[in-house]
């Protein structure tokens, strides 16, 4: 199973340093190997590195994910507003992380980036496609509906992600056959 893509991407959904372009690059080489079609997604977010300098990476992160709420990177607030129910999953995760010895690292524990690494630290089939399929895919639509220009690169970078995780749930995390007859049945 090709998990190392969420480490990546956690890197790249961090604030940048740095090491940022670098960490694109490998992404990059990584997604083409695995999932052509998310490397497409992810050329222009490339291409834009590649022609800027941290100060103004920075700046695009700022504006991507810092300044408006709608697009706030946080998969709980994204699902759940600020209320009990974030309250609650952000409890949820925190147990979830403890039994599996994960340390969010003095970020929130729904943090995009940090629930990404924790699916990347982690040999649980099954868990990882339920926190993909019923927290990240969620809240990563409602992140990049709310960054609104379409051609923004932190926009671009997430719509790889989704294609990514999308495509790793059809092919690397199916539904096991009682998971099936549950959900359709």
């Amino acid at each position: 199973m090709n998990l190392e893509l969420c480490l990546s991407f956690s890197r790249l959904l961090s604030y940048p340093n740095a090491q940022v372009k670098t960490l694109t690059a490998d992404c990059y080489r990584q997604l083409k190997d695995f999932d052509p079609q998310a490397a497409v997604a992810f050329e222009p977010f490339i291409r834009f590195l590649e022609q800027q300098e941290l100060p103004q990476i920075e700046e695009l992160y700022t504006s991507a994910f810092d300044l408006q709420a709608i697009s706030f990177p946080y998969v709980g607030y994204q699902l759940c507003g600020e209320s009990q129910a974030r309250t609650m999953f952000l409890m949820k995760l925190q147990e979830i992380y403890k039994q599996q010895k994960f340390s969010s690292e003095g970020e929130l524990p729904d943090h995009l980036s940090v629930m990404l690494r924790f699916i990347a630290s982690v040999s649980d089939p099954q868990g990882n496609r339920d926190i993909i399929c019923d927290a990240l895919l969620p809240a990563l639509e409602k992140i990049i509906q709310g960054i609104e220009n379409q051609q923004h690169p932190y926009r671009q970078l997430l719509s790889a992600l989704q294609t990514y995780l999308t495509n790793l749930v059809a092919t690397e995390l199916p539904e096991s056959a009682g998971q099936k007859e549950l959900s359709h049945g």
